[in-house]
């Protein structure tokens, strides 16, 4: 019985763990596309998962498609982590 509790002890911590870094969604709006450059300048809300306020950036994208999906003055919601250094748009949705 002790080994089922400290099994489930395990997972829940470990499920914890992964829920705290998972990046938070964040609400921006798209301000320029860079196919060339394969990057996307957005304003955007505070990034809590990366300590940011609210501001206008350049990000790159994780995935080239990204650039095909918006153009600028488009709304969206997205996450972005630090990907090799560098501040990179990991998921990416219109915001309806």
């Amino acid at each position: 019985m002790n080994l089922i509790r400290t099994a489930a002890a395990i997972v829940l911590v470990a499920c914890s763990t992964a829920a705290l870094a998972a990046p938070a969604v964040a609400d921006g709006e798209i301000r320029k596309v860079d196919k060339d450059a394969a990057k996307l300048t957005i304003r955007h809300g505070e990034l809590k998962d990366l300590g940011m306020p609210p501001m206008t950036m350049v990000f790159r994208v994780q995935d080239k498609a990204m650039l095909g999906q918006v153009e600028a003055g488009d709304k969206v919601r997205f996450t972005a982590a630090k990907v090799d250094g560098v501040l990179t748009v990991t998921t990416l949705e219109s915001a309806k």
